[in-house]
């Protein structure tokens, strides 16, 4: 079987395909079992669950939602953002719902200084200030949840990157604001409370956001897990698009130990169109299927 279970919809996140041609492009690449897990919005997953049921595909409810993590004392850092994928949860729990729309509304809080941040880089560079009516823009363009790619996005438009990635290496990483800040052990309470699991989201992608930030050592990384993060999370994806053998050699031997569920997705943004490419065991499945 064919397993993603990390797929991100223009609809509620910030890929390019809606819903709709998701589940089109799933159905063509014989995708068996999947999960559209939007940042910080469950917005969709009503037409998700009856597209699904439609077109003959398992599916799993998922959300991905973005941390504040504080490290163990003996790391000497500060707080780092983290991701944490929850499943199977009630997408009508009020709790839920209520932080998630709080956390929409910082978003864009957030995106507003990320834009006077930028603009004072462009001053420096001799390039033209967004204004006011540029943020109306990348505000329009928006579906779901607003975050920076909807603004590297922009940052093309306006000729002034040619890719995301340039966005992020030249100007986002450099300009970015400290997001709403949604702890560990609220989050797992709040997708615990809604009858869900929570499962640590790509724990060492060096190009994202991750517990590499931290360290590159995989065992040092596991360790952080052990000694902070056990008592609020039920698995870890394991498979990634950005993994490496060693990576998902070290997290499959690490969930095994100790009891984790395993889990794994592309991430797939659809630039380019990622969904049912990383091989993920069928025995994965099993779990969301039992």
């Amino acid at each position: 079987m064919i397993i993603d279970l990390h797929i991100h919809s223009k609809n509620c996140s910030d890929g390019t395909l809606t819903v709709k041609e998701i589940f089109h492009e799933a159905k063509a690449r014989s995708i068996g079992l999947m999960s559209i897990t939007d940042h910080d919005s469950i917005g969709c997953q009503k037409e998700a669950i009856n597209l699904a049921r439609k077109i003959g595909i398992h599916y799993v409810v998922g959300v991905e939602i973005g941390i504040s993590f504080c490290p163990p004392n003996a790391y000497g850092k500060e707080a780092i953002s983290l991701d944490l994928l929850g499943y199977q949860f009630d997408i009508k729990n009020k709790a839920l719902n209520e932080k998630l729309r709080l956390v929409g509304e910082k978003r864009k809080e957030r995106a507003s200084k990320i834009l006077k941040n930028l603009n004072t880089e462009f001053e420096k560079k001799g390039i033209e200030k967004l204004t006011e009516k540029d943020f109306e823009k990348i505000q329009a363009s928006v579906h779901g949840t607003l975050g920076r790619p909807h603004i590297a996005d922009y940052l093309i438009k306006k000729g002034i990157v040619k890719t995301r990635q340039e966005a992020f290496d030249q100007y986002l990483e450099r300009c970015d604001f400290p997001k709403f800040p949604v702890y560990l052990s609220e989050a797992s309470k709040l997708l615990r409370d809604a009858g869900g699991i929570v499962v640590l989201a790509h724990p060492n992608d060096t190009h994202g956001i991750s517990l590499a930030r931290l360290t590159e050592s995989l065992t040092e990384q596991t360790k952080i897990i052990e000694e902070s993060m056990l008592d609020y999370i039920d698995g870890v994806e394991c498979w990634h698009s950005r993994n490496d053998v060693n990576t998902t050699n070290h997290y499959v031997k690490f969930a095994k130990n100790h009891g984790l569920i395993m889990t794994g997705g592309s991430d797939c943004h659809q630039k380019p169109i990622l969904m049912g490419t990383v091989k993920i065991p069928n025995y994965v499945a099993k779990r969301f299927l039992d």
